[in-house]
Order: C-alpha cells, then structure tokens, then sequence
C-alpha cells in the first residue's frame, strides 16, 4: 500500500518504511521507533499535558501551535508501553516541525497504511487515531 499523496514528506517516509517490511517486521520497527520517542524538554512537565485515554496505556500530548507554521508536538509515555510509545513515535516523526494546514490534511485513518491491523488488536489502533483526533481538535481551537 502506498502512502496518500496529502502526507507531510515525513510521515509518507515513515509510511514507506512499513510497506518495506512483512509481518513480524512490523512489529519490529514499531518497537525501534518506541525506542526513538524523543524525551520531553525540560520545560514542560507530563502534569501539564492532555491526557489521551482511548489509548490503552497511560499517554499525555501537548501541542505547540505558537507557530503555525511549524507546529511542536510533545508524548510521554512509559517505556513499559512499547505500542503506545511506538504510535507517538511515528506521529513525532511524521508530523513534528509541519504546518497545521499539512497536519490538519493527514487523513483520519493514515495509520491503515502501516499494514499493523493484522499484528496490533483494534484497541491498540484505535489509539493511535485518538492521538492524531486529539492533535488535529487542539490545531483547530489555537
């Protein structure tokens, strides 16, 4: 499956490298990009961030529109959560550092592309597009 030409460059790469691997592969760089979540500045606290319960394990974002062209998206999650850790790393990768026009396009069901509904119970996906919901709704009220 090829990923949507209304991707920001980044995610449509992420995209890419799912379609590069089979199976338990998936799995696999799902839990390379857990390992890659970036760390939260110093400045903020997980305190102050928006909690995400669709997900099934504890997961806070925080979204930075000050500029829009260049929005900063922040998650923290706990590393014993490797899928939920996993979905906010791809979402880091693919969508930190875009305009919220090009945020605000991604479809609502991208994450279909990576190819885990076969490897990942529904549950699991399901937070993964709570996450982006969450993100495009703080976008459009900045």
């Amino acid at each position: 499956m090829t990923a949507p030409s209304s991707l920001p460059a980044p995610l449509a790469e992420v995209i890419s490298d799912f379609a590069e691997v089979e199976g338990q592969d998936k799995l696999a760089l799902l839990l390379e990009f857990a390992e890659e979540l970036p760390p939260l500045p110093a400045e903020l606290q997980e305190a102050a961030m928006e909690p995400v319960p669709e997900c099934q394990s504890p997961l806070f974002l925080d979204v930075d529109a000050g500029d829009p062209g260049r929005v900063r998206l922040y998650f923290s999650a706990p590393a014993e959560a490797p899928t939920t850790r996993g979905f906010a790393a791809i979402l880091a990768t693919g969508l930190d550092g875009q305009p919220a026009a090009d945020i605000l396009a991604v479809p609502d069901d991208f994450y279909t592309a990576l190819g885990l509904a076969e490897l990942i119970s529904p549950l699991r996906v399901r937070g993964m597009s709570a996450m982006l919901a969450r993100i495009k709704r703080r976008l459009r009220n900045a």
